[in-house]
């Protein structure tokens, strides 16, 4: 899956990239939107930057993530 700058994207899941922290477990189930893609697909060390609703922008990696229908 490729994301897009403006894309509506949940953390639905708990990334198996060792760039995941324990802290970030409070972010899944939030919607955000994507703020920077990386251009590479489905590698989860090119992280994504997503700004979450209410909690900043982070950088996740591709495998937490999935595109909401707009």
């Amino acid at each position: 899956m490729v994301f897009r700058r403006g894309q509506k994207v949940e953390v639905f899941q708990k990334s198996a990239d060792e760039s995941w922290e324990s802290y970030m477990d409070e972010y899944i189930g939030l919607h955000g939107i994507i703020t920077d893609p990386d251009a590479t697909i489905n590698d989860p060390d090119a992280l994504v930057e997503v700004s979450l609703e209410g909690k900043g922008t982070h950088r996740f990696p591709q495998d937490c993530l999935r595109r909401l229908e707009d």
